[in-house]
């Protein structure tokens, strides 16, 4: 859990994710749309994935992946990211982490 917590805290924006989820895939597209270049953690591909996994669902997360935490905060896997979507929400929590158009 240590590490989980770490990173969640060090980053604005971090989205723990495996290589081969779609849903993962869907969320980091989403964020990048939005201008958010989150902190992607790969778990499978983590010698510590299967530790920060269980860590994840200890915390509270509905599935494993993707669990997104944003100013170190869980704010849950696809289904509680997608409602914050759709109620106009997650823009506003993602507002400070948005990247500066370049002109």
């Amino acid at each position: 859990m240590d590490k989980v917590m770490r990173l969640a805290s060090e980053n604005g924006v971090v989205i723990f994710s495996k290589s081969s989820c779609c849903l993962c895939y869907a969320v980091n597209i989403l964020f990048q749309e939005i201008g958010v270049r989150p902190m992607i953690c790969e778990i499978d591909t983590d010698p510590e994935g299967r530790e920060m996994e269980k860590a994840l669902m200890r915390m509270g997360c509905t599935a494993p992946v993707p669990a997104v935490f944003i100013a170190g905060a869980l704010i849950g896997s696809t289904n509680e990211v997608m409602s914050l979507h759709l109620k106009g929400q997650l823009i506003q929590k993602l507002k400070p982490y948005q990247q500066q158009a370049l002109s």
